[in-house]
């Protein structure tokens, strides 16, 4: 099993920048794809990022393309979503997911290892 803990979130004004951290616990993390989901008040959770076991592959949403960046450190069991140009849609707490299949899925349901997320709110 994978213990997954978020850290990074917090307030910013639109055009800044944050960058998440995702520290993981437990396993071999270089046998996990990591994806990165978000979820806002009154909203389903969405698909953000995801970054293959190697760090060689990377999916993005549309609506992050261009503005956030995922990688990872397996040597330091670390996943990081850089998020640049935030806006206040992206208000939302995210959360980092670890799964063992091959990836990277852009499918909540793939993912069984989830953190507590963090929250990030971009304010206008």
């Amino acid at each position: 099993q994978v213990h997954l803990v978020e850290s990074g979130g917090g307030l910013v004004q639109a055009g800044g920048s944050l960058r998440l951290s995702c520290g993981a616990s437990g396993r071999t993390f270089s046998d996990y794809g990591v994806g990165w989901f978000r979820q806002a008040p009154g909203k389903e959770r969405e698909f953000v990022a995801a970054i293959n076991k190697r760090g060689t592959f990377i999916n993005y949403a549309s609506s992050v393309t261009g503005r956030f960046t995922a990688s990872r450190d397996n040597a330091r069991n670390m996943a990081y979503l850089q998020m640049n140009s935030l806006k206040p849609e992206d208000t939302a707490a995210y959360y980092c997911a670890a799964t063992a299949a091959a990836g990277p899925s852009m499918f909540d349901n793939d993912y069984p290892y989830w953190g507590q997320g963090t929250q990030v709110t971009v304010s206008s």
